[in-house]
Formats: C-alpha cells, structure tokens, sequence
C-alpha cells in the first residue's frame, strides 16, 4: 500500500463492496478494494493488494477454499498502530435458485410497503 492508501484507511474512505480475496501463485491477494486516496492524481483505486499471512494460514485458506468451494470475503480495514489490517470472512456463494426466491421475497417485500404507503 502506498501512503496516500493508508491515510484514507485511516479516514474510512475505503469501499469494501464487491471486494474478495484469491490465491495468486501461492500468495493471497486483495481484489476490488476501492481506497480513495486523496491528493493523488492518477491512483488505481481498484488494483490488487497482497496480504501479508503466515504461511499456515495460507495452507489452511487455501484447503478450505478447494475443499468447500468457499470465498474469502474482507470484511473490515482497520489499523492497529502502524499497520493496516483485513478481516477476512469464508462465505458460501448463493445457488441460482436461492438468488430466485430472494428477488421473489424482495419484490413482494416492496410491493407491500407500497400499498402501506398508498393506504
């Protein structure tokens, strides 16, 4: 990370929407992690950032993710002193048909809060 990256750490201005993590080469990688880094003119907000793990822990992740078809999710940026630190969850992507029926929910969701509004 460069500087200008942990300073808008440091103030929040970082987006972890859409963000997930993979192995490259043995190593594990931070994906679409949006950091706007402010003062800078031409920053990749968007680029690849490695982690910093044991390397126990990669072989654990790494057994994990093949095993159980699992992803790893970065749930918070946060520092502790000098250093910038992810949290990482393991999540299961949805099927296709759990993706159906929560639009279906949603939508019926949405249309009873509209005849409440009417009403």
């Amino acid at each position: 990370m460069t500087g200008a990256e942990v300073k808008a750490v440091r103030a929040k201005r970082a987006n972890l929407t859409g963000s997930y993590a993979k192995f490259v080469e043995g190593e594990l990688y931070l994906v679409n992690v949006k950091i706007n880094a402010q003062g800078v003119r031409e920053s990749q907000t968007t680029r690849s950032r490695k982690l910093l793990l044991h390397k126990n822990e990669l072989v654990s992740l790494a057994s994990k993710v093949k095993q159980k078809r699992l992803t790893i999710v970065p749930i918070a940026l946060y520092t502790k002193g000098r250093l910038v630190k992810a949290e990482l969850a393991l999540a299961q992507s949805k099927k296709r048909f759990e993706k159906k029926d929560a639009k279906k929910q949603k939508d019926i969701e949405r249309e009873v809060a509209r005849e409440l509004k009417l009403a």
